[in-house]
Formats: structure tokens, C-alpha cells, sequence
């Protein structure tokens, strides 16, 4: 039998003042020609330190521009006026940035350097990116990062609210691995083992780091380190399942239904709270970090709408039909509607 192949990142860089080195990473894997993609507001921030850093190791940049769009007939048209010269495209910013980025560089098959500025959630190390497809948000196929180069003293320096998203976003493994069980037990998929122990050491590793605050050094790095190999665990096993389950399908039902959702992450983070009492599986650990980072105060001053929530929950298996965690099944719905009402935690976080 054929062994398979997995993408991993050649280029990983998470720590203080990495980006002051890119040019030098980007040299070291025999890049010359490079097109940068920034966020919207971030060429005053990060563009002449990115700029400096290239020219000294020699990087010509073919092109540079703030990108605010998601459309893919948006990102199709960028991706072919691309100057053929070019060998390497760079992303710089959030998750819309660097979703285009990775979808253009995908079209384009040329490799891609995700650079994000903040850590609100896997994206920047996933190989699928969240379009605008008419009009709706569709996750298409893109390309997993060549490189990854995250600097704390920028993530730090990113709206709190960012932090705790990607934090909702980590702990989400722990619900989405158990989904994945489930359904494997009841014959609708087949777990793979690797991704499964990667998924697993990634957010087991990120919850039992210590911190004084979650803007330490060493809880940032840890924080992009697992959100990086989640990234990887998807890779191995095809697809996303082993680091979304139905607590991706409430926050997806819910940016369906709401014309101003919360961050993704803060949706999955309380959603992952909600599903963990209903599989009755690590819900108190699941609590703890989310008690101790500050992620429930937080959430607590967003007035979010209990009754959101719950038709979120009935929307959930329609968000992934082929899929069958426990909300695709009556029974876990409704008692995932009782939890959401009677849990003393839900009580303080939707008041």
C-alpha cells in the first residue's frame, strides 16, 4: 500500500520579533521575487519594518497592497494579475488577509508565507479558506503555508478580544475530537489515528500551560504552536474533522443568522462549553481555562442572545449534513436547549 503525503509548513517561526527577520527567512528557501498581501491598516503598522527587512537579504517586491475583500471573484481577478515573476506570496494581517492569500497562491500554485497578526484562530495554518461564494461564506480548498511567522510582540500588542477568540478556538479540539469518535462509532466516518494523536497533544499541551496572564510569552507561543498542528491534523486526515465539530456547526449557524456575529472563536469557545456538558467529557477542565484566562468575563460583557443559541442548535445539522456529531441527533439537541437554559455557567455568560 501507498504511504501517504502530508504538506507541513518548511518555515516555522513563532517568537519575539520575528518579523524583523523575514527577509532572511524567505532568502534561506531561495526566494528572490515576493508579492505582499496586508490587512486592512497594516502597511502604516508592520510595512516599512517588513519593507527594511526584505531589501536587506535581497527579496524584490514584485507588488504590495492592503486587501479588505473575501469575494472569491475578488481574489480570482488578484490571482491572475499576478506579476509571473513572482515566487512566493506573503500574508500579513487577520484571517480575511490571509484566506486570500492562501486561495490566490492556490490558483496561482505558488507558495504562500502566512504571517498573522493576531491569534483568534487556526486559519493561518489551515489548508481550506472562508470565501465569499454569492454571497455566502463557503470554505473552499487553498493551500496548506509553506511558512508560518508569528512575532508575540504583535500578537500581544492585538485587541484582548482576539486572544480569547483563539483560545475558543484551541479548546474546541477537545469537543470536535469526541464528535469525531462518535461518528466513527456509528459508521458515518473513519478516525485517523495520527491526526487524531496531533489534534490531542496540540490542545492538551495548550491547556496545561502555565500562566500569569495570557499575554506572557510562553502562553501566546504555545497558543500558535497548537493552532499550527491543528492545521497539520487536518492536513493528515483530509478534512477538518478532527478540529471542528458541532460547536463549529452553532458558530456557523449562528454567522448564517446574525448580521453581526461575534468573532468566530468566541462563538466556537461557548458553543465548545455547551457540547462538552452535552457528551459529558472534559467539561470541567474546558470551564477551568476558560475561567482562569479571563475568556468568560469577557464573553459575559458581549450580551449574546440565549435564544441565538438555540436555533443554532436546530440549524447545526443542516451546516454539514454528510457529518453526524451529536447534534445531528434529536435527542443531543434537545438537551444541548435544556443545558443552554439550566447550567449555572450559561446562566452568567448570557445573563
Amino acid at each position: 500500500m501507498a504511504g501517504s503525503h502530508i504538506s507541513i509548513p518548511t518555515i516555522l517561526k513563532v517568537g519575539k520579533n520575528t518579523l524583523e527577520n523575514l527577509g532572511s527567512y524567505l532568502k534561506s528557501s531561495g526566494f528572490k521575487n515576493a508579492v505582499l498581501y496586508f490587512g486592512n491598516g497594516l502597511i502604516s503598522m508592520f510595512g516599512n519594518e517588513i519593507m527594511d527587512s526584505l531589501k536587506k537579504d535581497g527579496i524584490t517586491v514584485l507588488d504590495y497592497m492592503e486587501l479588505d475583500t473575501t469575494k472569491i471573484e475578488d481574489i480570482i481577478n488578484l490571482a491572475f494579475n499576478i506579476d509571473s515573476k513572482a515566487q512566493v506570496i506573503v500574508g500579513i494581517g487577520g484571517g480575511k488577509v490571509i484566506d486570500t492569500a492562501k486561495y490566490a497562491a492556490y490558483l496561482r500554485k505558488l507558495p504562500y508565507v502566512s504571517i498573522p497578526t493576531s491569534a483568534s484562530s487556526d486559519g493561518f495554518s489551515s489548508a481550506s479558506a472562508s470565501l465569499l461564494v454569492n454571497g455566502r461564506r463557503t470554505s473552499v480548498p487553498a493551500k496548506m503555508a509553506y511558512g508560518i511567522v508569528a512575532d508575540t510582540e504583535i500578537l500581544k500588542s492585538a485587541p484582548e478580544k482576539f486572544i480569547f477568540s483563539g483560545i475558543g478556538d484551541m479548546v474546541s479540539k477537545i469537543t470536535a475530537l469526541y464528535d469525531w469518535n462518535f461518528e466513527a462509532e456509528r459508521g458515518y466516518s473513519e478516525m485517523n489515528d495520527f491526526a487524531v494523536m496531533i489534534a490531542k497533544k496540540a490542545v492538551n499541551s495548550f491547556v496545561r500551560t502555565p500562566f500569569e496572564t495570557i499575554h506572557d510569552d510562553l502562553f501566546l507561543r504555545e497558543l500558535v504552536d497548537s493552532l499550527a498542528m491543528s492545521g497539520i491534523a487536518n492536513e493528515i486526515a483530509g478534512g477538518s474533522t478532527p478540529t471542528s465539530g458541532s460547536e463549529h456547526l452553532i458558530s456557523h449557524s449562528l454567522d448564517k443568522m446574525l448580521e453581526h456575529p461575534q468573532l468566530h472563536g468566541i462563538q466556537v469557545g461557548v458553543a465548545t462549553y455547551l457540547m462538552s456538558r452535552v457528551q459529558n467529557h472534559r467539561y470541567i477542565r474546558v470551564n477551568a481555562i476558560f475561567e482562569k484566562t479571563g475568556f468568560w468575563d469577557y464573553v459575559s460583557t458581549l450580551n449574546l442572545n440565549r435564544d441565538d443559541y438555540m436555533r443554532a442548535i436546530d440549524m447545526a445539522p443542516e451546516i454539514k449534513p454528510h457529518r453526524h456529531t451529536y447534534l445531528h441527533e434529536e435527542q443531543y439537541r434537545e438537551l444541548a436547549k435544556k443545558i443552554l437554559c439550566e447550567d449555572d455557567v450559561l446562566k452568567r455568560v448570557f445573563g
